[in-house]
């Protein structure tokens, strides 16, 4: 897909098929993440995938709302993506004091929605979820103490009706004017070994992990 449509067709889905996501699929949307900008370059992310059953169900009744019904879709979810916060670099850290700005959520937003943006163009639904019980999350996924949990994100397949919505005449590419980029320079990004972990928070996610 161009860019646009992808920007375009994008939207929070909560309805999933029980379909499994294949890992490379999963590793292309982290991928995405991790390319991602951030202040003085501090990629302040981590990323812990879960696919087993027995976590994720956990994971989904840690996300339901006072009175069981705002976020029952989690379950459904093959995949739920939790997104730590880490530790950002000493300047970053700087500057964020200087100018009274949480970088380091900012940076987090958008590792987040090219996490999302890439699983749209493989045709996969995403959430973010906001609300959870950050606390049982972070001893469920052995995430160390300080480090927030700052959202979670459902990644699968979605279900009849559930589908990303087709752009609009008006957000359609042609209605975007053309652009020329100039060739990309190589980016200094983290390993993805490094900020990504497979089903606890310190198994690096690898490809042949599932």
């Amino acid at each position: 897909m161009e860019i646009n449509s992808v920007i375009a067709a994008r939207s929070s889905v909560r309805s999933y098929t029980a379909e499994p996501v294949e890992t490379h699929a999963i590793t292309s949307c982290l991928e995405a993440a991790r390319l991602a900008p951030s202040a003085c370059n501090a990629q302040p992310w981590h990323f812990v995938v879960v696919t087993a059953p027995e976590t994720r169900d956990e994971l989904a009744r840690l996300s339901l709302a006072p009175g069981g019904v705002m976020n029952r879709f989690v379950a459904e979810a093959p995949v739920i993506v939790a997104v730590v916060a880490e530790r950002p670099n000493i300047t970053s850290q700087i500057g964020a004091a200087l100018k009274n700005k949480p970088f380091y959520l900012i940076d987090i937003g958008i590792a987040a929605e090219h996490f999302c943006l890439q699983a749209a163009e493989l045709g996969l639904g995403t959430c973010m979820i906001g609300w959870f019980a950050e606390r049982k999350v972070r001893r469920l996924l052995d995430i160390p103490r300080g480090r927030r949990t700052v959202l979670l994100i459902t990644l699968g397949r979605p279900a009849d009706g559930a589908a990303s919505r087709k752009a609009p005449a008006a957000e359609r590419p042609d209605a975007f004017p053309p652009t020329t980029l100039a060739a990309p320079r190589p980016k200094q990004r983290k390993p993805l070994a490094t900020i990504a972990s497979s089903g606890r928070y310190g198994q690096p996610w690898v490809e042949s992990v599932r």
